[in-house]
């Protein structure tokens, strides 16, 4: 289309004025579509300049998050880059995918889930141009065993992209929910569907939601008190292609190098993990129990010491852990 192939004209002369009469001449479309094409790209974020008698510059990146803008963050070439605008939820999306044949190492990205879930199917808002939903469907050849650590590992993965992304670190609230300034402000969903015969893993989909531009009235319901978001806490505003791109190569490195062994990132969950050395509540369906958080096992479970002294090492998907008086504390 037309906005694709101005844009591609002005991307390349950085920095320079492309006149109306030169874009018209070598797209070969009318100047009124050019003029037409660059308000389609304003209105898609880019800042485009405009001159009389010097022409148009592209000044600025997008922040949709486009395939394109996406790329031009990441380090090399990478293949299975699925981008959209809506989807009910990239994790729903990456699961049929996955049915239909898509390989491993697949990522999706979408600007907007309509039915966007985290765990227990509880909903998690995912308004358009806010955030970041991403799903990295793998085909690992393990038993469901070996999958076990990943729901952790891919928050220290994500941890180490926002750092990327924004300069900053977040911590982890056990065992996968990152949290800056008390508030959450990522989730990770990871789903897997086992092949019948040989019990081994058929697939597996980690989904992960960030909250980038909202603001604390853009947030609804019980999510109001909890979440903030990575403008919010950092001051400043974060490109959402730039994130992207640095989930896309920090999940790449954690299927390639750390799922086969995860003790390398083990040192620094256990430096991200903010719930150590706290007092929290484990709940377990109705019952709600206050115990000491003392440390992280060599499996990621979440060593605790019982009111009577006795201690017990608790795991994801057993128990949910809560602060006391609040979402951390």
């Amino acid at each position: 289309m037309s906005r694709d192939a101005v844009y591609e004209a002005l991307s390349a002369c950085p920095g320079k004025f492309v006149s109306g009469e030169a874009l018209s001449e070598g797209l070969g479309i009318s100047r009124a579509a050019v003029w037409k094409a660059v308000e389609g790209l304003r209105k898609k974020g880019y800042q485009v300049e405009a001159k009389p008698g010097l022409g148009y510059r592209l000044d600025a990146a997008s922040d949709e998050l486009l395939e394109r803008e996406i790329r031009r963050y990441l380090s090399g070439p990478r293949e299975h880059l699925i981008c959209l605008e809506t989807v009910d939820s990239t994790n729903s999306y990456a699961k049929r995918i996955a049915t239909e044949g898509a390989p491993g190492g697949t990522v999706v990205v979408a600007d907007c889930q309509r039915a966007g879930r985290g765990r227990m199917s509880r909903p998690f808002q995912s308004p358009a141009g806010q955030g970041v939903y991403l799903t990295a469907l793998w085909r690992p050849a393990v038993a469901p065993a070996g999958i076990l650590p990943l729901t952790a590992l891919g928050a220290v993965a994500v941890c180490n992209a926002v750092e990327r992304a924004c300069g900053v670190r977040p911590g982890i609230k056990w065992t996968n929910d990152l949290v800056m300034g008390n508030r959450k402000i990522c989730g990770i969903l990871t789903e897997m569907a086992l092949e019948g015969e040989s019990g081994l893993v058929q697939y597996v989909v980690m989904g992960i939601g960030v909250n980038v531009h909202q603001r604390a009235a853009d947030f609804e319901g019980e999510v109001a008190r909890l979440a903030s978001s990575l403008d919010e806490q950092t001051g400043t505003f974060i490109s959402r292609p730039r994130l992207a791109a640095a989930m896309t190569e920090e999940l790449d490195i954690l299927y390639h190098e750390i799922l086969p062994a995860p003790r390398r990132w083990l040192e620094q969950y256990r430096k991200d993990c903010v719930t150590v050395g706290k007092p929290v509540q484990i709940v377990t369906g109705d019952k709600r129990e206050e115990v000491f958080a003392l440390d992280v096992d060599d499996q990621f479970g979440l060593v605790v010491r019982h009111r009577d002294g006795w201690e017990e090492t608790v795991r994801s998907g057993e128990v949910s852990v809560r602060g006391l008086y609040g979402y951390l504390d």
